[in-house]
């Protein structure tokens, strides 16, 4: 593995069979995952972001297969992974997930502090009141007061920015190097999602700990993102240092996504939105996956799929508006307001 990276994603490619038929969700991607970073996968619900982090712990539905490519980790394959021991060797121990939903995710009938327990016993090794006080720690890490208390106490006695902690506090009682957060603001009020994104940001320092988000919204991870990695219909369309995609993104579709953003908007007028529909991943995608949604679409767009343009050394985007011979497109106005806040660096 290169240098300074600690999770590498070569050419993967997932697939899904349902009613006897093939679904192609992941379309031979590759990303590398810095030691220490934090890396954002953003993209609208169904563009392939959860499988395809799921694919690194071996959590991916009965029915759904890794076709090609490989998951570096400590010069280790993941790929070639047939078994849930193999599995429990790198889930929890080295990557960990904080799952979108914390009421589905937490036992309704355990006790908080016995959930948090049964990781500290399964990844740290320790037994009895070394185990506890380590349970009650990992409470009291995640900023819940009276731990000791609380402890005891069932999920429906949480509320659910509280339930959100306790789900990050299983997840960090196993000692990762990696913790993925799937959606982890989801159905929480605009406070307690700053609060948690915020816990989550003290938390990687702390504990040096690599981390990746998963989210839909743009907005959520401007503070807290090192890169971000934009997804669409199982391939990402353009990666690049949280400014230069904010500030100077290069493919339409991360343009629609940032126009989309609630605070762009301008009173009085709607919210833009974007036209059309995802593709069906039934079928094979012939081109540009964006391309039907595309004001911008060229012909070649619809014919052969675009390579990776180079931006600068850690900016990219596979789009063919970035080939030398593409007609020159201004960006949405949109796009030009934030160019602008980005204090006209990328103007």
């Amino acid at each position: 593995m290169k240098e300074n990276v600690i999770l590498s994603f070569e050419d993967l490619d997932i697939r899904f069979s349902l009613r006897g038929q093939v679904l192609n969700a992941i379309r031979g991607v590759s990303l590398d995952v810095y030691r220490g970073e934090s890396l954002a996968i953003v993209g609208e619900s169904g563009s392939g972001k959860s499988v395809f982090t799921k694919s690194a712990i071996g959590l991916l539905d009965a029915n759904g297969t890794i076709a090609g490519g490989h998951i570096w980790y400590n010069d280790k394959d993941l790929v070639t992974f047939r078994t849930e021991k193999e599995w429990l060797t790198i889930r929890g121990k080295e990557i960990a997930m904080v799952m979108q939903d914390p009421m589905t995710s937490l036992n309704p009938l355990i006790p908080v502090g016995d959930q948090i327990l049964e990781a500290v016993v399964l990844h740290q090794g320790l037994r009895g009141a070394a185990a506890k006080r380590a349970a009650v720690e990992a409470l009291r890490a995640v900023g819940i007061q009276e731990p000791e208390r609380r402890y005891k106490q069932y999920p429906h006695e949480f509320s659910g920015g509280m339930r959100q902690r306790v789900v990050i506090a299983i997840a960090i009682a196993c000692r990762p190097k990696i913790l993925i957060c799937d959606e982890p603001t989801t159905a929480l009020d605009v406070t307690i999602q700053a609060q948690i994104l915020d816990l989550i940001k003290e938390l990687q320092q702390k504990l040096e700990l690599t981390t990746i988000y998963i989210t839909h919204d743009l907005g959520v991870v401007a503070n807290v993102a090192d890169r971000i990695a934009v997804m669409y219909a199982g391939d990402f369309v353009e990666v690049g240092r949280c400014e230069e995609v904010f500030y100077d993104p290069r493919h339409p579709y991360t343009w629609a996504l940032l126009s989309s953003l609630p605070q762009l908007g301008v009173k009085g007028e709607n919210l833009y939105s974007i036209r059309g529909t995802p593709p069906n991943l039934f079928y094979a995608v012939k081109g540009d996956a964006f391309a039907p949604r595309n004001p911008w679409a060229l012909k070649i767009d619809y014919l052969k799929r675009p390579p990776y343009f180079q931006v600068s050394e850690t900016h990219k985007a596979r789009t063919w508006l970035l080939d030398p011979r593409a007609p020159k497109v201004d960006p949405p106005e949109h796009i030009r307001q934030l160019r602008e806040k980005g204090g006209g660096r990328y103007a």
